[in-house]
Order: structure tokens, then sequence, then C-alpha cells
């Protein structure tokens, strides 16, 4: 068993949206290193999109699904019982094992699961070390997927996960900048009716699924009141003259 005090890593390790191919290679060799790769679930029946990416490179025997309450938004109580009870199976993992890399879609600093898991851990396992390695976030594949440009010289760019509601949303769209919104599926129509009342709908740009079979990338013009993946990524570029250079 290792000193835990000197010797104990843990590494979140961004997966990317989804494609195995924009895993970079630092990632790769963090999992690989890895005595054994968590990921999140929510349920252990369940193969997450971050499992399925990291099956490309690691054995399934070296990975360890632990389960957290990634849709409990209304019951505090319950959510935070299965945060610490997934906190502690991976504290667990951690006093036997040198170093456990934990998988995340996207960025682990981007709206992350490993963000809280780290808080926890650095609580009941203080000398951990803990470690992050950076992934391709969706709304980068989405730009390239699409053809999107997300900035261009002076322009702002603003990230609103629509969880948080579509009033937010449209205050963003209300200023110069490209907008970017995470999680919408679920608020299709209302992210729609922003964009229409703000102007921003004719070169906005969503997807879903980015680099998976059921990839899908439509103008959010097409956009309506049927929901859609709850992971689904739209753009709505900076308003532009079309002027090259114009904005340096």
């Amino acid at each position: 068993m290792p000193d835990v005090m000197s010797s104990s890593r843990l590494i979140g390790v961004g997966v990317g949206p989804g494609d195995p191919e924009l895993v970079t290679v630092k990632g790769v060799n963090a999992l690989r290193a890895a005595d054994v790769v968590v990921v999140p679930v929510m349920d252990t029946g369940e193969r997450g999109r971050a499992e399925a990416t990291v099956l490309h490179y690691v054995p399934a025997e070296k990975i360890v699904r632990v389960v957290f309450a990634l849709n409990e938004r209304t019951d505090r109580a319950r959510r935070e019982a299965a945060w610490d009870a997934a906190g502690e199976r991976v504290a667990e993992l951690l006093r036997s094992h040198s170093t456990v890399a934990f998988a995340t879609i996207g960025d682990p600093n981007v709206y992350s699961t490993f963000t809280y898991l780290a808080q926890t851990i650095g609580e009941s396992l203080p000398d951990t070390v803990v470690e992050t390695v950076p992934g391709i976030t969706a709304m980068q594949d989405l730009a390239a997927r699409s053809g999107a440009v997300l900035t261009e010289g002076t322009e702002p760019l603003t990230l609103v996960p629509v969880t948080a509601g579509a009033t937010v949303l449209k205050e963003a769209l209300g200023g110069s900048g490209t907008v970017v919104a995470y999680k919408f599926g679920r608020q299709a129509g209302e992210v729609a009716e922003a964009l229409r009342e703000t102007g921003r709908i004719e070169n906005a740009v969503w997807g879903s699924a980015l680099g998976l079979a059921e990839e899908s990338i439509r103008p959010a013009a097409d956009l309506d009141d049927a929901p859609l993946p709850y992971l689904s990524t739209l753009i709505a570029p900076a308003p532009r003259d079309g002027g090259r250079g114009g904005k340096l």
C-alpha cells in the first residue's frame, strides 16, 4: 500500500466531447500511467460518454465506475449524500493506489464533475496531490465541425450553462460578443426565442453527440420546441460586418 502522505495523486483528465481522436497525447499518457481510471456514471449499469472514450486507450479491467448524482438538482440533501459517497469511494481508491485518474468529458476545469470531487478529496485526504490535464471542449469541437468562428480581434466570449435559465442567455446575447450555450437541450424552444428576440439566430449553430455516430449539427434557425439531447451546444457568433481584420 502506498504512503498516502507523500505519493497519492488524483489526476482529472479531460477526454473531450466524445470523439476518441480528440483526447490529447498527454491525456492518453495520464490514463495509461494511472493505476485505475475512475469514470462518473448515474447508474452502475450504464456506460457513459467518458467511459466509452477511455475504453479506446485503456483496458476495461482498469476502469472503475463511481456513481455521482449528476442530474439531482431538486433534493440538496440527497445530492450531497450521493457526492459524499462518491468522494469516499474515490478516497478508498487513493488509499490503495499511488495514482488515480478521473476521466471527465470536455475539460476538467469547465463545468466538470471533477471540480467537486477534487474539493471533497482535498478535505478528506489533504496530502493528495491534485492535478488536471486539459481537454478539448464541446464549443471548440462544434466550432471546428461547423465552421463557426468563436472570436475575432477584441471580441469577448461568453459561456452560459442554460441550466441557469434562458434569461441569463438572453442577457448575454444582448452583448457584442460570441455567446456559447451549454446543456440547453431541454429548453430548446426558449433558446430559439431568445435568439430571435436579440436578432442573433441567423448565424447561430447547434450540435450534439459531436464525433459520434449520432452526431447532429444544424442551424439554430431550425430550432423549435422539441427537446434535444441534454448535452447540446450552441454557438451564436458575434455580429460582424464581414470586413477582414475589422476587430483587430
